[in-house]
């Protein structure tokens, strides 16, 4: 498997991405289904956008904040630098972070690939926000900057007439999965679906 493909399993319904975006709001559950998915296929990597962030050393700009966007942006582009690098090897790469629809056609093209799969995970704000005010052992609780970002996600994903999966040049990018189940194989499996039919694949303009 090359960095830019991905493979169908011969009988047996299952797809290997080459690079994964699982992307949504704060509190969508990415981080926890990203794993899921990075243990169900061999070679794979997991590249968690946040631990970018945590080599930042000294003058570290919260990443919520307006005035951390230059901050943001060389971070991302490093993440998106790697995860395309083990992609190249051949691995099947998940890669979890905050990435909009807004900002994919660059990542994209940082990480050197001409194909992607990339998955939004947008359940109702309440759900995000409670699952942000009661998490233990993450640096970000800040609600207002939760609501703000839940709020980027759903004008850049649902703002556009044919949103809702009319598939026309207007519609946003790969697959936005609101309904999601309780259980994480569960979402982890609509991801997989997803990529199956095609919902996700996202190809690099050149």
């Amino acid at each position: 498997m090359s960095g830019t493909d991905r493979e169908t399993g011969a009988g047996t319904g299952t797809v290997t991405p080459g690079l994964l975006v699982v992307t949504g709001p704060p509190g969508s559950g990415k981080s926890t289904v990203s794993e899921a998915l990075a243990d169900r296929w061999e070679p794979s990597v997991l590249v968690e956008g946040d631990a970018f962030f945590r080599f930042l050393r000294r003058g570290m700009i919260p990443p919520w904040l307006p005035e951390s966007h230059a901050q943001n942006d060389t971070t991302v582009r490093a993440a998106a630098a790697a995860a395309g690098g083990f992609a190249a090897g051949g691995m099947a790469v998940v890669y979890d972070g905050v990435i909009g629809p807004w900002f994919l056609p660059t990542f994209a093209r940082l990480a050197g690939v001409a194909v992607l799969d990339y998955v939004v995970l947008l359940p109702p704000a309440e759900v995000c926000l409670k699952r942000v005010e009661t998490r233990t052992g993450h640096g970000f609780t800040d609600l207002d900057a939760a609501q703000h970002m839940h709020d980027d996600f759903v004008r850049a994903t649902t703002s556009r007439p044919d949103a809702a999966g009319a598939g026309g040049p207007d519609a946003p990018p790969g697959a936005v999965l609101t309904d999601l189940p309780d259980d994480v194989a569960g979402v982890a499996d609509a991801i997989v679906a997803a990529m199956a039919s095609g919902r996700s694949r996202y190809a690099v303009d050149t």
